[in-house]
This record gives C-alpha cells, sequence and structure tokens, in this order.
C-alpha cells in the first residue's frame, strides 16, 4: 500500500480536529493516523471499503475451480 504522507495526521490532531481528517479522506481517498510516528489507524472513504470487501467473479471462479480440483474425488464419490 502506498501512503501519501500529505494524509498522515497524529492521534492528537484526529481527536482534536476530525473535521480536517475528514476532508482529507474526501480529498486523498485515505488517511493514516499515527500513533507515537507509528502508523495505526487507516480511515478510508465508506464506498471504497465496500468495493474492496465485495470479491469481483473472477475471485470467486477462482476459489471455486482450486477447491474443485483439491476435492475432486470427494466430490465423484458425492456424484455416484
Amino acid at each position: 500500500m502506498k501512503i501519501n504522507t500529505d494524509s498522515l495526521v497524529s492521534i492528537t490532531e484526529a481527536n482534536q480536529n476530525f473535521s480536517r481528517v475528514a476532508r482529507l479522506v474526501d480529498e486523498t481517498g485515505s488517511v493514516v493516523i499515527l500513533k507515537n510516528n507509528v502508523p495505526r489507524y487507516l480511515v478510508i472513504d465508506f464506498q471504497q471499503a465496500e468495493e474492496e470487501r465485495e470479491a469481483t467473479d473472477e475471485d470467486v471462479l477462482t476459489i471455486s475451480k482450486r477447491l474443485i480440483h483439491k476435492n475432486r474425488t470427494a466430490y465423484q464419490e458425492l456424484a455416484k
């Protein structure tokens, strides 16, 4: 994951000025909140989170093929 240095915010600043954090998320897509100068939290747009959560059809197809191949013997027994 690439982190835009303009979207780094200390936890103190995020606590005191969350509207700035929300504005940065709107502008850049995400904000990393630092705790003790270490990336600790990631704030992203809700729409982006929904898109990343959904599996694409290709992902589902690939997983299905792998499971069928792995369990082929069991599936053949069940088909009898």
